[in-house]
């Protein structure tokens, strides 16, 4: 809720482990705010709350004795525009996460970043500068960049907020081969406004409108036989 009023409300939803879930609907329907709320990062925000749960391997992540700093480190995010640290390095970009949980070992470090960079795949574009500028890098290597440096802590969870709307298409194509790859060892959700990107690269959909979740399943369930009128009507292109 912001203010006291609801932005999404009764939504139930599962993620399976290593499997890609897209979140679609609407401009407005509540799919970014139900995507920060997996690691509380909606509470950076005045007058955010939320009722219910919201379960991490059986345990609720708005339980008092929850950390919110080790939780977005189980579950990281990415943001819908590229968000390097513009005064650090490529290397420190990766890092910074890493040293925050108490990685600081040159030799530990190094590794870890290396490892991060070719699990976002960026290491051979940029292994010869990891001292230059983040903001030197493209606009898609720096988002590969901010994944670097999501994945870089070892999470469970992926969250990735339309991480491809700022981006050309060869760069898009880029992100979603990623994505691919990255769901062998993480769990990922995606927003996306893009219905014939959802249906490429996610395993399951979730359908939101108006702050609603009007239906989930299988992506190729959902795309070619919704059980919703809605949800037909959206993925059909009668509203939008």
């Amino acid at each position: 809720m912001f203010g006291g009023k609801p932005a999404v409300r009764d939504a139930s939803l599962e993620f399976p482990t290593n499997t890609v879930t897209a979140i679609i609907g609407p401009s407005g329907c509540g799919k970014s705010t139900f995507l920060r709320c997996l690691n509380r990062m909606h509470e950076m925000v005045p007058g955010a709350s939320v009722e219910g749960k919201v379960l991490l391997d059986g345990e609720d992540i708005y339980e008092p004795d929850v950390n919110p700093i080790e939780l977005r480190r189980r579950v990281g995010m990415v943001f819908q525009r590229p968000t390097p640290f513009p005064t650090m390095s490529i290397f420190d970009n990766v890092a910074a996460g890493l040293r925050t949980h108490g990685h600081r070992k040159p030799k530990d470090l190094g590794e870890r970043v290396g490892s991060a960079l070719r699990g976002a795949g960026l290491w051979e574009e940029v292994n010869d500068r990891l001292d230059a500028s983040a903001v030197a890098l493209s606009g898609g290597q720096q988002q590969r960049l901010c994944i670097a440096r999501a994945i870089a802590p070892q999470p469970d969870v992926i969250l990735l907020d339309e991480p491809t709307s700022a981006l050309d298409p060869i760069s898009t194509q880029a992100i979603e081969d990623l994505i691919q790859d990255l769901k062998a060892h993480f769990t990922v959700v995606v927003v996306t406004h893009n219905m014939q990107q959802a249906a490429r690269i996610s395993d399951f959909t979730a359908f939101f409108y108006l702050g609603e979740l009007v239906e989930t399943g299988p992506t190729e369930d959902l795309f070619t036989n919704p059980k919703q009128s809605r949800t037909e009507a959206y993925v059909t292109g009668r509203f939008g």
